[in-house]
């Protein structure tokens, strides 16, 4: 915009505001999809997801809980005690879950990018994923002693025979 004054005629007017003309850009519009929460990355400069650091922390807690309930089934022939309110039982089935869960995104993976799991960050998700190759082979290990030796697997409440 620019102020100019009108010929000495017309002094006795008031100032006259002339607008001049302005190049305009072009509007532009641009749509985003929203973020989906599963796999939305945690940090800009990241590239693990949520469902990757969930299945780390999963993985890190299960296979020492799946080491432990293996170790007492092949001592006692039961199970972990379900501990307070059931607690322990049901991390117990939980971390058994969490393990298939981890092998079977695992093959799935594989069978889609011809690759397993990325790394993750410092390299804990293919330690994970390795880990959990490794509980599914001593799960398949110590249920098929467990049939061999008592005939039959432990069911998952208590009974008579295991903490009833």
């Amino acid at each position: 915009m620019s102020l100019q004054l009108p010929s000495p005629p017309l002094a006795s007017r008031s100032p006259i505001l002339v607008i001049k003309p302005c190049f305009r850009r072009p509007l532009s519009v641009s749509c985003k999809a929203k973020k989906d929460p599963v796999t939305t990355t945690t940090n800009p400069g990241s590239s693990s997801t949520v469902l990757e650091i969930a299945a780390i922390g999963g993985g890190l807690i299960s296979t020492p809980v799946i080491a432990w309930s293996l170790y007492t089934l092949k001592t006692t022939g039961c199970g972990l005690p379900p501990g307070p309110a059931g607690s322990i039982g049901a991390l117990e089935g939980v971390s058994y879950l969490a393990v298939v869960g981890i092998v079977g995104w695992s093959i799935y993976t594989k069978a889609k990018t011809g690759s397993g799991l990325p790394n993750g960050p410092f390299g804990l998700l293919g330690a994970v994923e390795g880990l959990s190759y490794l509980s599914l082979l001593a799960i398949l290990l110590v249920f098929g002693l467990q049939f061999v030796e008592k005939g039959s697997l432990p069911g998952p409440l208590p009974t008579d025979q295991c903490f009833g």
